[in-house]
């Protein structure tokens, strides 16, 4: 994510809701009871528990949930913007890691009528922005199910004072998803935590005349009666946080790169100009950066571009990242889609473990944006690093970017000197070593989840050097290191 200066310390997403008590759907009854061991395996005797509500993330612990593990979410709404109404349903393809009587679904505000899992009615209830649901049958540790959602209502956003907004947005003409580190629990039913990553299918149903953009790959579109369902797929693993669906009007921009789709979409209530020529540069920034860190890693490319005050970000919602207009309101502004092009590989395709290790996604992103700027003709990164290691102020020392807290996830810190961290890295190590580093993690973790102690680990192994010390001071240190120097 890049962050206006404006928002760069508040960040955006929000904090699930308190905990309400567990009513049952449409009613105050008591928690629905789990079903017994001999339902789900004749003869065996198994002991089923409920999947726990909450993924076990230590800034985030109600984010996501236990006991089983999403391989694809498709994902069929309808919106009205003129009733700024919903309607959904959402079929999840998944395992059960444990014996479960019952698993919950993140879900903020949307009323649930109807559950059904391995084609059965399920018995649902709620507790705050948690969907619990009690299939008929336990669920066997190894065993694949399918469980769909249908519900409805007027999605609102989740708010938190320390992070701000995140999630689904009314506009005038149609409506925003998006936000970090949360925000798709408030259009579909999600394991809403990045270590549960999926593939997607997403339809999108809007009035004719609007166009609904989301992740992934164009699938095709289709019109009856008045209204048009634009249908996209994912197909790379992706996090939860980095879907999106954005509705409204666009000049749209299609055409293709090596063997990829490209699609951008610019919304008409900025005069053709800036932001047009940024985004047309995707895929030359894409194709530089591919020359650093190694294949791009996700099938198509893009870029939004939406015009909404509440937006004074640009998030790397993968595939298509989407920008604030405010980022091209003084020109042309390649180094914010350097960025987020950047967190294709870094972020989106190797993505966190837990969100205290943000500094991986915001810390290399900050550097691409370093090197792109080196080759693009401005400063080199050494300059960029040396500007910001002398006027830093004093948050981004007392800070530590690798455990910077919930409240500070989008601090000034985690993005500035996590990016002077990869910096020193680089000049500790060497060129060779450094490269060589970061197109092997990113080719090693490809797909998958990564911890700060197994990027240290992956450097050290490359170089042949000892770094904990380098590591440990600029990553949680609180004051400001010694400056890097080639061993």
């Amino acid at each position: 994510m890049t962050l206006s200066r404006r928002t760069l310390c508040a960040g955006i997403g929000l904090l699930l809701a308190g905990t309400l008590g567990l009513t049952a759907c449409g009613s105050a009854d008591e928690p629905t009871p789990a079903p017994t061991p001999a339902a789900a395996s004749p003869g065996v005797s198994r002991q089923f528990s409920p999947g726990a509500a909450g993924a076990g993330d230590e800034y985030f612990p109600t984010y996501g949930n236990g006991g089983y593990d999403v391989s694809r979410y498709t994902v069929k709404v309808r919106y009205d913007p003129a009733e700024d109404r919903l309607s959904g349903t959402t079929t999840v393809q998944a395992a059960a890691t444990s014996d479960l009587s019952a698993f919950n679904l993140d879900l903020a505000g949307l009323t649930v009528r109807s559950v059904t899992v391995d084609g059965a009615p399920a018995k649902h209830g709620r507790k705050g922005d948690e969907l619990v649901v009690t299939p008929a049958r336990g669920l066997i540790a190894g065993n694949g199910f399918v469980a769909e959602i249908v519900y409805e209502g007027e999605p609102e956003p989740l708010r938190n004072e320390a992070l701000g907004v995140g999630g689904f947005l009314h506009t005038e003409d149609g409506a925003i998803a998006l936000g970090q580190p949360e925000s798709a629990s408030t259009w579909f039913p999600v394991n809403d935590h990045p270590s549960d990553k999926a593939t997607y299918d997403f339809e999108i149903t809007v009035p004719e005349g609007l166009t609904a953009v989301s992740n992934g790959v164009p699938a095709g579109k289709s019109t009856t009666g008045g209204w048009t369902t634009w249908k996209w797929a994912e197909r790379s693993p992706m996090a939860s946080y980095l879907s999106t669906v954005v509705i409204g009007r666009f000049r749209i921009t299609e055409g293709e790169h090596k063997g990829r789709p490209v699609f951008h979409a610019i919304t008409t209530d900025l005069p053709k100009g800036a932001a047009d020529r940024s985004i047309a540069d995707t895929v030359e920034v894409a194709d530089y950066l591919e020359s650093v860190f190694g294949p791009y890693p996700v099938g198509a490319y893009g870029g939004v571009v939406v015009a909404d005050d509440r937006i004074r970000y640009a998030l790397e919602t993968q595939s298509r990242p989407v920008y604030g207009a405010s980022f091209f309101s003084r020109g042309e502004n390649t180094g914010v889609v350097a960025h987020e092009l950047a967190h294709q590989w870094f972020g989106n395709s190797v993505s966190l473990a837990k969100w205290q290790d943000i500094w991986l996604n915001e810390g290399l992103a900050t550097y691409a944006e370093w090197l792109w700027a080196e080759h693009d003709g401005g400063r080199t990164a050494q300059q960029a690093f040396d500007v910001r290691y002398a006027g830093s102020s004093g948050q981004v020392w007392r800070t530590p970017p690798g455990e910077p807290g919930a409240a500070n996830l989008f601090s000034e810190s985690v993005y500035e000197r996590g990016g002077m961290t990869v910096h020193a890295l680089r000049v500790t190590v060497g060129d060779k070593a450094f490269f060589e580093i970061l197109k092997t993690w990113a080719a090693q973790k490809r797909d998958a989840n990564a911890t700060t102690a197994e990027f240290v680990a992956l450097a050290e192994r490359v170089s042949g050097e000892q770094l904990d010390d380098l590591f440990e001071a600029w990553l949680y240190g609180t004051e400001r290191p010694a400056r890097p120097e080639r061993r």
